[in-house]
């Protein structure tokens, strides 16, 4: 399925992010490999779980970036592999992208029994968070000060 976003692109104005991610998504939807488990462990805590089984620590890597996380595995070549009769287990190599929102960051990581699993935390700053403004009565303190001023130039 082709999404076409042209006629919204035209007439709004910094949702190029959002309209890139959807694009990418439609292209990306069937790709499947590997398998994935999205959590919500708390209100701003998120776990992904990956289903990476055959895949050592050393061939696997995470990277981080401003709003993107990509998981990338490779297997090392095995010049001496055995010769299969049924080869089952996907071992071939992947790269995942997840969207982040602002503000999340990566937490930890871990591999355990063929199970990749990366926390999330949102942390968003002091300085971006919402705060409550003490309402007071009287008049301001700049009002104060131009009165005075009014005062002294009479």
């Amino acid at each position: 399925m082709r999404l076409d976003l042209t006629p919204y692109r035209r007439s709004t104005i910094g949702f190029d992010r959002l309209f890139d991610m959807l694009e990418s998504n439609g292209r990306n939807a069937s790709e499947n490999y590997p398998p994935f488990n999205l959590e919500r462990i708390a209100d701003d805590r998120y776990r992904i779980t990956l289903a990476v089984a055959g895949f050592a620590r050393d061939e696997i890597e995470i990277t981080a970036r401003q709003n993107l996380l990509l998981v990338a595995g490779k297997k090392a070549d095995d010049a001496n592999a055995a010769q299969f009769l049924h080869l089952g287990i996907a071992t071939r190599s992947f790269e995942r992208r997840f969207e982040l929102a602002d503000f999340v960051f990566v937490d930890d990581a871990r591999l355990n029994d063929g199970l990749l699993v990366i926390d999330l935390v949102r942390e968003v700053p002091e300085a971006m968070k919402p705060k409550t403004i003490a309402i007071r009565t009287g008049a301001s303190v700049a009002a104060v000060e131009h009165a005075s001023e009014d005062a002294q130039a009479a």
